[in-house]
C-alpha cells in the first residue's frame, strides 16, 4: 500500500463519521456487480474500506454493466455498477433504482499495429463507424490517411474488436459513434448492446481484459476498452489513437482531457444525474467521458443494510476517501466536481 493511499485511508477514518457507525454494526455484506471499467477501482475501495468499516464485507465482480444493470434491477445485487446510465423508458419502469455518479472516467481506442504502436494514430467518429459497419476494411484506406499523412499504414485488412457482452464500455462507444457520424447516427445507434452490423473480419470478446487480450494477440486489430486498463495496454505495447473530438482537434485520454470534456457538460446533469458526458465541446476534451454509476434501489431490506450502503458510497464520493487522487488516478479516473458530488450525496441519502 503506497503513503498515499495510507494517508486517504486515515483522513477518512478520521473525518467520516457515517463510515466509523458502519464500523460499529453487526457483520454486513454489500454485494456489487457490472461494470469492468470501474472493477479495478472497485477492487482498490475495498481494501481501503475494511480500514474503515471492518464489520462491512464488500464484494465485486467485473461482469459487465449490462449484468450490473440487470442485477440491480432484479435485486440480486445491493450495487450494480456500470458505465451506462439508465434509459428514460427503463428509469421509468424502475423508478426504484438511483443512478448515482461515483467518479469520471473514459474509454480508450486501442490498436496493434506493428511498427505502428507508438505512433498514437489519428482515428475518427465517422472512420471508426466505418471500420465497425465494414465499410472500411484496409488499414491503408484513403480515409484513414488522410487523418495520418505520411504514416507508412500497411495493405493488411482491419480486425475490429468488440465486446461480446452488454457493456457500459460498448455504450460509451456506440454514443460516440452516434453523435459523431452521420453514417451511424440512429442505425444502429447506441446501447450496452446493439444490433452491430456484420462485419467478416470482426472479433469479440468478454470484458476489458478480454479486449485488450484479443488485441495483444492479434495483429492488424482495433478496439476500444476503458482508461482503467491502460497498464495492460502498456504491458501488451498496444497502441492508443488521438480520437477527434467535437472542434476537430486529435485527443489523447489523459487526465486533463478528460477532465475538461466534463466540465464543458458537467453542469447540465439534472438532479436524477442521468445525463451523457460524450462528444463534448472544446478544443481539449476528450470525446469519449462518461460518469461512472452505482446503481442501487432506493429500498434495502432492512435498515442496517441502508445504513451501511450509505456510509460505503458516502464514503466513496469523499476526497478523502474513495475520490481521493489516491485511489482515483492509478485507474486513470478524475474525481466528481463539487456540485455533481452534492447532487450524489442527496441521492444516497434517499436510500432506506
Amino acid at each position: 500500500m503506497t503513503t498515499n493511499l495510507r494517508r486517504a485511508i486515515a483522513g477518512a477514518a478520521l473525518g467520516i463519521a457515517f463510515a466509523m457507525s458502519a464500523a460499529h454494526a453487526d457483520s454486513i455484506t454489500l454485494n456489487e456487480t457490472g461494470s469492468t471499467l470501474l472493477y479495478p477501482l472497485f477492487k482498490a475501495w475495498i481494501a481501503g474500506y475494511k480500514g474503515i468499516a471492518p464489520n462491512v464485507e464488500l464484494t465485486a465482480a467485473g461482469t459487465g454493466s449490462g449484468v450490473g444493470i440487470d442485477s440491480a434491477i432484479g435485486g440480486t445485487v445491493r450495487i450494480g455498477a456500470s458505465d451506462a446510465y439508465l434509459s428514460d423508458a427503463v428509469a421509468a419502469h424502475n423508478p426504484q433504482i438511483l443512478n448515482i455518479p461515483l467518479a469520471i472516467s473514459a474509454v480508450a481506442i486501442n490498436y496493434n499495429l506493428p511498427g505502428l504502436n507508438d505512433a498514437n494514430l489519428k482515428i475518427s467518429g465517422p472512420v471508426l463507424a466505418g471500420i465497425y459497419a465494414g465499410a472500411i476494411t484496409s488499414w491503408d484506406d484513403a480515409k484513414i490517411k488522410a487523418l495520418n499523412p505520411g504514416m507508412a499504414l500497411p495493405h493488411q485488412a482491419i480486425v475490429p474488436v468488440r465486446r461480446a457482452d452488454a457493456s457500459g464500455d460498448t455504450f460509451v462507444f456506440t454514443q460516440f459513434l452516434d453523435f459523431s457520424a452521420e453514417n451511424w447516427e440512429d442505425n444502429p445507434g447506441y446501447g450496452t448492446d446493439i444490433n452491430w452490423p456484420k462485419v467478416t473480419a470482426e472479433k469479440t470478446a468478454p470484458g476489458n481484459e478480454g479486449v485488450v487480450a484479443t488485441l495483444a494477440a492479434t495483429p492488424y486489430t482495433i478496439g476500444y476498452a476503458g482508461v482503467s486498463y491502460a497498464g495492460e495496454v502498456a504491458k501488451s505495447k498496444l497502441g492508443t489513437a488521438a480520437v477527434e473530438n467535437q472542434a476537430g482537434k486529435f485527443v489523447l485520454a489523459t487526465r486533463h482531457a478528460i477532465g475538461d470534456a466534463a466540465a464543458q457538460l458537467d453542469p447540465r446533469t439534472p438532479p436524477y444525474e442521468r445525463i451523457s458526458l460524450v462528444y463534448a465541446p472544446g478544443d481539449d476534451s476528450y470525446p469519449l467521458v462518461n460518469y461512472e454509476y452505482a446503481l442501487v434501489s432506493q429500498s434495502q431490506p432492512n435498515p442496517a443494510t441502508a445504513e451501511a450502503l450509505r456510509a460505503f458510497l458516502l464514503w466513496s464520493l469523499s476526497v478523502n476517501g474513495g475520490n481521493s487522487d489516491a485511489y482515483l488516478t492509478p485507474v486513470g479516473f478524475i474525481p466528481l466536481p463539487d456540485f455533481i458530488r452534492g447532487m450524489s450525496e442527496v441521492q444516497i441519502n434517499r436510500i432506506h
